[in-house]
């Protein structure tokens, strides 16, 4: 930790400037980093910098000011980058908390003059560009962030992440699943079964077999699937393998968004792997059941409604990038019936009766 750490008590800046690039769900979980930065410094203007691919899910949200998305298509050649850097640099920051120490953010913090550069615990290499850092606090990934703040005296205390809809937002979904055939007094649950990386995706075969299951014990229960750009062969796959079964709404190509948030929060309860989907039901207060692969519990709400499953082996969470087994035992042995007792024990008095 900086030796000066104990200079930020008396700080009140006027303008803040969150760093927070990707990924979706990251950023996300960085929500609430912001709403604890406004309830510490109300007067403050927070900004925001993230890709264009993930600010969507911060439009709306009431305690930010500006969003500096970054579209790196539009950023070439590299002068036009540093150009876009130095504008948002030029803002006059007075206090900037850099959550990744990525090269963008890099860039922008090397650029400002602000008096208050804040981070994690940076490498020897990185230190220049900093003012302040802490070790953050391991644990639920909100809670993580949120630690990078203690210099200024901020703790996390169970803030959960948020998204923030309007009302024509909310009222496209609900006449959407009402147009594929849902009907009065029937549940809906929102599923995402895709994922980049083979070891944090269940599979097909898997989501497919849950969903004939439950059309058998539960034919009450409608299910959605949700996916992005490239993600539509997995979506398939999982229809495939319901079959005929009639609690699966058809299927539609839906890469907006804020649109996807729209369907999560008109769902009764959202299934699915550790990817963004599952960050933003806890966001939207839509109860969650994540499979996991080799993600660790971390990703995981501290709540009864948000909660995770995954097989007992022991090399379960590795938290690789990829896995050295072929057929990845970790998903391979956690069946459906598994994921279904989880669903009858921990959810459906909580979630589904009445």
């Amino acid at each position: 930790m900086s030796e000066a750490v104990n200079d930020l008590s008396r700080i009140y800046p006027e303008k803040i400037l969150v760093c927070q690039l990707k990924q979706i769900g990251d950023v996300v979980l960085s929500t609430p980093v912001i709403q604890l930065l406004k309830k510490r410094f109300p007067a403050a203007g927070i900004h925001v910098l993230t890709e264009k691919k993930c600010a969507p899910v911060l439009e709306g949200h009431p305690d930010i000011q500006r969003i500096w998305p970054i579209d790196k298509e539009r950023l070439r050649p590299f002068w036009r980058a540093l150009a876009y850097y130095r504008k948002v640099a030029a803002q006059r920051f007075d206090l900037i908390v850099d959550l990744q120490q990525l090269p963008r953010c890099k860039f922008v913090v090397a650029m400002s003059r602000a008096p208050v550069r804040l981070t994690f615990s940076p490498p020897w290499y990185n230190r220049p560009l900093y003012t302040h850092w802490t070790d953050p606090l391991h644990g639920y990934a909100a809670r993580f962030k949120a630690s990078f703040l203690a210099p200024l005296g901020i703790e996390w205390n169970e803030e959960r992440p948020r998204i923030y809809l309007t009302d024509e937002e909310k009222k496209w979904a609900g006449e959407f699943v009402r147009e594929k055939g849902l009907q009065k007094g029937e549940r809906l649950i929102v599923t995402a079964p895709a994922h980049k990386a083979a070891n944090r995706r269940w599979p097909a075969e898997n989501y497919g077999r849950l969903i004939r299951m439950s059309a058998q014990k539960r034919p009450q229960w409608k299910w959605l699937l949700v996916y992005g750009p490239g993600e539509r062969d997995t979506a398939e796959k999982v229809f495939e393998n319901a079959g005929a079964a009639s609690n699966l709404l058809p299927l539609e190509d839906i890469y907006d968004l804020r649109r996807v948030a729209a369907l999560i929060d008109r769902a009764d309860f959202f299934l699915g792997n550790c990817s963004a989907p599952r960050h933003m039901a806890v966001a939207l207060d839509t109860p969650s059941l994540a499979v996991l692969g080799a993600s660790s519990p971390a990703w995981t709400f501290p709540s009864p409604e948000h909660q995770d499953i995954s097989s007992d082996i022991e090399c379960q969470p590795c938290n690789r990038e990829s896995c050295p087994y072929a057929d990845i035992p970790c998903l391979r042995d956690l069946s459906p019936e598994e994921v279904w007792k989880k669903f009858k024990q921990d959810f459906y008095l909580a979630v589904f009766s009445g």
